[in-house]
């Protein structure tokens, strides 16, 4: 995997930082390539600082009922909708999301929100256990203060689900984000203040990716939760087993979507060019491997190039009108069209974009490549933007082969008529955390988010999610 820039733990601050001096994170809208807003970071001791004052914190908060935790967090979603195209409209300036996708992101952190908020009691409630001799059960402690790196390209969606049941749980949370969405972070502190969350429970630190690891070194720092690219996932996770610290991480995904020979054409089309588009190809369950068996693959790749080209329309991302903002950076860009180019050197078919419009900002155009094989970027690599690749498939068995060829195991799909053998491979074949049939691959705060091999390991939402972060107690009584 090659891109770097989309990950909160390597994001990159401006100059600063070195020898204990504060970073400037400088924000660039990348729709005009133009500069935006400078903030003040935080030095190693004063983030170190914040990491005591979470923890001196968290003996009270641990001893908060559910209800005095869904208070605030259940406020927190009120705040949420109220403030909804105020931070909107940060994510567009800050990284480009179109404001409409925007608004969508934060009414799913207040659902998730309410969601943990109606069901943390049931979901840590002591589970009794029949033994000979006594009573026994299993109860659900808070472990501490939670670390948070997060990536930029859900920059609200992807804190509160981890931060909802995190606080609903006991724990209190710090926030490390991406460099290049400081507005967000800082707004989502705001939220938890103005939630009524005691000093001390949400906390933002802006400081730069290198020091992460110091943070995690702390002695109040109690667990680690990351969202990032697997570079990321590997510094973090050797930090935490330095100092043998849970850690849930959420990587990147090359998510296949199988398109069988029975597959309405039209409909399959309809869902891959919408799963390739999630948040302009910017997402890691993003489709981007399409994996069609010979006999359909032809008419496949004409209505997949058709969909595509439909999304075009490029345009101003506070447009409500708008479908496709930038990419986040010129940089990325750029990348994405390095790998696009290369696979076309390399014997991949461009049958729509593949072009950098002439024209300030880090735009680039929805793009399908076919004749996909091993050796090019568009197999090989995960591809973060908006580039769909065609791979031909001899037949079902050859499918799943090809899906599972893959360093990552995020996300999935299986397309077909036949219900019944869809389910089959998505639930027994595909090596990957989620498998959807007939539509394409979400989160959702009801069911478990995560991925095997580079993905990463542990999961978020869901009972699964909420249990990621607590001491798993046995108790025993003689009476």
């Amino acid at each position: 995997m090659t891109h770097h820039a989309e990950h909160g733990y390597e994001a990159k601050a401006a100059q600063g930082g070195e020898g204990g001096s504060a970073p400037k994170l400088k924000t660039e809208n990348p729709a005009t390539g133009k500069p935006s807003r400078t903030y003040d970071g935080h030095t190693r001791e004063q983030a170190l600082a914040i990491a005591r004052q979470v923890r001196e914190a968290f003996p009270d908060w641990r001893r908060t009922s559910f209800t005095e935790r869904g208070i605030v967090v259940g406020a927190a979603a009120r705040i949420l909708r109220e403030r909804k195209d105020e931070f909107a409209r940060l994510m567009a300036d800050e990284m480009g999301k179109p404001v409409t996708e925007g608004l969508a992101e934060i009414e799913k952190c207040a659902f998730n929100c309410d969601y943990f908020v109606e069901n943390a009691e049931g979901f840590l409630a002591n589970e009794p256990v029949k033994l000979d001799g006594g009573r026994a059960y299993v109860t659900f402690n808070p472990l501490g203060p939670l670390l948070a790196v997060m990536p930029w390209n859900f920059p609200f969606w992807q804190v509160f689900r981890a931060a909802a049941p995190a606080l609903m749980a006991g724990n209190p949370v710090i926030l490390k984000h991406a460099s290049n969405v400081p507005g967000c972070a800082l707004a989502i502190e705001g939220v938890f203040r103005e939630a009524g969350a005691p000093d001390n429970v949400f906390r933002t630190i802006l400081i730069a990716g290198r020091d992460t690891a110091e943070l995690i070194d702390s002695p109040d720092i109690a667990a680690v939760t990351l969202t990032g690219s697997v570079a990321a996932g590997k510094a973090v996770a050797e930090a935490a087993g330095r100092n043998l610290k849970k850690t849930v991480l959420e990587l990147g995904g090359s998510d296949a979507y199988l398109v069988l020979e029975d597959a309405d054409i039209d409909h399959a089309a309809t869902v891959a060019a919408t799963a390739r588009m999630v948040n302009g190809g910017q997402s890691c369950i993003a489709g981007k491997r399409f994996v069609v068996v010979a006999p359909v693959r032809e008419a496949f790749e004409k209505a997949l190039a058709e969909k595509m080209s439909a999304m075009i329309s490029m345009g101003d991302p506070l447009d409500p009108a708008t479908k496709l903002g930038p990419m986040v950076s010129v940089k990325a860009r750029d990348e994405i069209h390095r790998q696009v180019r290369k696979s076309v050197e390399k014997g991949a078919r461009l049958l729509c974009g593949g072009e950098v419009p002439d024209r300030p900002g880090a735009w680039y155009p929805p793009t399908v490549l076919a004749d996909v094989k091993p050796g090019q970027p568009a197999y090989d690599e995960e591809v973060f933007g908006p580039v769909a690749a065609v791979i031909e498939a001899r037949d079902v068995e050859d499918a799943i082969r090809i899906a599972n060829d893959s360093e990552f195991g995020l996300g999935s799909g299986v397309l077909t008529r036949d219900i019944r053998r869809g389910e089959e491979i998505a639930a027994r074949d595909l090596e990957a955390g989620m498998a959807f049939v007939n539509e394409n691959v979400r989160s959702d705060p009801r069911m478990p988010f995560g991925g095997v091999k580079h993905s990463g390991y542990g999961r978020e939402c869901g009972v699964f999610g909420i249990r990621e972060f607590v001491n798993i107690k046995s108790v025993h009584v003689r009476e």
